[in-house]
């Protein structure tokens, strides 16, 4: 603006100049006069100058300042700068680069300084599927290494060469490559993340290089379980061209590094896959396939429904059968504690008869022993001699008790002794010195 305005002055100056010497005695025109036109050119030229002596550095660009004398320097800081009439290379410090699919209903947005849009391609998978790749890439400058910012900006000389030239056609080998390395069906399949992986790994650290092989399709397939095994035979094998990672023998992947954004200090903070439009033929065939997967999902649904109704029986019977075997484990437990129970007392009992009868044969050994020690008593009396009165209160004892037992018996009126008719007295007597008798025999046994 400064030199705009500068030029205009000079321009100015020049033209009052001449026509002051052209019109020196035409009083109609007031022109200013030789100083005066002169003033102005001056003025002028140091405007002009004065634009290239500064510029304005705004906030998130670095700038690289070549000066007229052959030095550069990198400045980072925002606000009024000195340039010295050199030239100035601004470079955002990150710049978006989208990949966008458009319809006919939507426009590109326009690009802008750090800001870079385009028409999303149409890739083709490895299984030769066809389909429009949105992307979205962030990419920033190394402002802390001055000599490698320095000469990036030199070889490039501007944001857009950098960006249409170096970084755009990395982002297309990228996506080119991790697209020969999956099938459009491995990506709708699960594998997107690795596809985002593939590319942002190629952009940071180089190419893949990539080579072809051959994979057999068809081939048998062995379902079942661990008990049962079977083959099934699905048709005759068919070979398939693919694309993998080349390595080398002790497993790292060998890379082309002939046009890598690391040589350039560029660094990636974002790369990832923000849309895929598929081509209608296979629109229609995940329609299909969707289809497929749903009926599949609802029978396998059904089946495990029938699995665990037949689990949930097998569960209901076991739990009858414990609860039943509960039931009779416990009337068998009762059982035995009974019979145990009883046993017990059995032999309880037992022992205490078994002790009952040692004590009665205590008692009659106690017993014998008394009577043994009375009759030794009595016979030490009898033979030593009862005094008068003794023996006739023995006898008398004696009487009464033979009494009292002839008393209880039922004895005849009558009874003949030899050829002579006897009475009752007769046959006491006998019977009082019968019983007499015994006793004594009694008690010399």
């Amino acid at each position: 603006m400064l030199t705009f305005i500068g030029i205009t002055l000079v321009v100015i100056g020049v033209a009052t100049f001449i026509l002051k010497k052209v019109y020196t005695s035409n009083t109609k025109f007031n022109i200013p006069n030789t100083k005066r036109s002169f003033q102005i050119i001056v003025l002028g030229v140091f405007i002009a100058i004065l634009n290239g002596m500064f510029f304005y550095a705004d906030a998130g660009t670095a700038y690289a300042v070549q000066y007229v004398t052959g030095g550069d320097k990198m400045i980072t800081t925002q606000g009024l700068k000195l340039k010295w009439w050199g030239r100035i290379i601004p470079l955002s410090y990150e710049t978006s680069i989208k990949d966008i699919i458009v319809d006919n209903n939507n426009e590109l947005p326009k690009n802008a300084q750090g800001i870079y849009n385009r028409k999303a391609q149409k890739w083709e998978f490895s299984d030769a599927i066809k389909a429009e790749i949105s992307t979205s890439v962030i990419v920033g400058v190394n402002i802390n290494d001055e000599e490698v910012f320095l000469n990036m900006a030199d070889r490039n000389k501007s944001e857009s060469k950098l960006i249409f030239g170096r970084v755009l056609p990395n982002i297309d080998a990228a996506i080119k490559n991790t697209c020969k390395l999956m099938d459009a069906q491995d990506y709708i399949s699960g594998q997107a993340s690795d596809f985002d992986r593939y590319f942002r790994d190629q952009l940071e650290n180089g190419m893949y290089q990539v080579e072809q092989y051959y994979e057999a399709e068809n081939s048998n397939e062995i379902v079942g379980d661990t008990t049962t095994v079977r083959k099934i035979n699905v048709g005759k094998s068919s070979k398939q061209k693919k694309f993998r990672i080349k390595r080398r023998s002790d497993g790292n992947i060998i890379r082309d590094n002939t046009n890598s954004l690391k040589q350039y200090g560029l660094k990636i903070y974002q790369a990832q896959v923000t849309g895929i439009d598929w081509e209608t033929s296979f629109d229609e065939r995940l329609d299909l396939q969707k289809n497929e997967v749903a009926q599949t999902q609802l029978e396998k649904q059904q089946a495990e429904r029938e699995y665990y109704r037949a689990k949930k029986e097998v569960a209901k019977g076991e739990s009858e059968k414990a609860k039943e075997r509960a039931r009779l484990e416990k009337i068998q437990i009762q059982q035995t504690i009974e019979a145990e129970t009883a046993a017990k007392v059995a032999g309880f009992n037992l022992i205490m008869e078994k002790k009952q009868y040692e004590v009665e044969q205590f008692k009659a050994k106690s017993k014998k022993v008394a009577a043994d020690a009375q009759y030794y008593e009595n016979a030490k009396l009898v033979s030593a001699g009862l005094t008068p009165q003794e023996k006739a209160e023995w006898e008398y004892k004696t009487a009464v008790g033979v009494a009292q037992q002839i008393k209880e018996l039922n004895l005849p009126s009558t009874y003949i002794s030899g050829s002579k008719e006897g009475s009752n007295n007769n046959l006491l007597q006998s019977l009082i010195g019968a019983d007499i008798a015994k006793g004594l025999m009694s008690k010399k046994k």
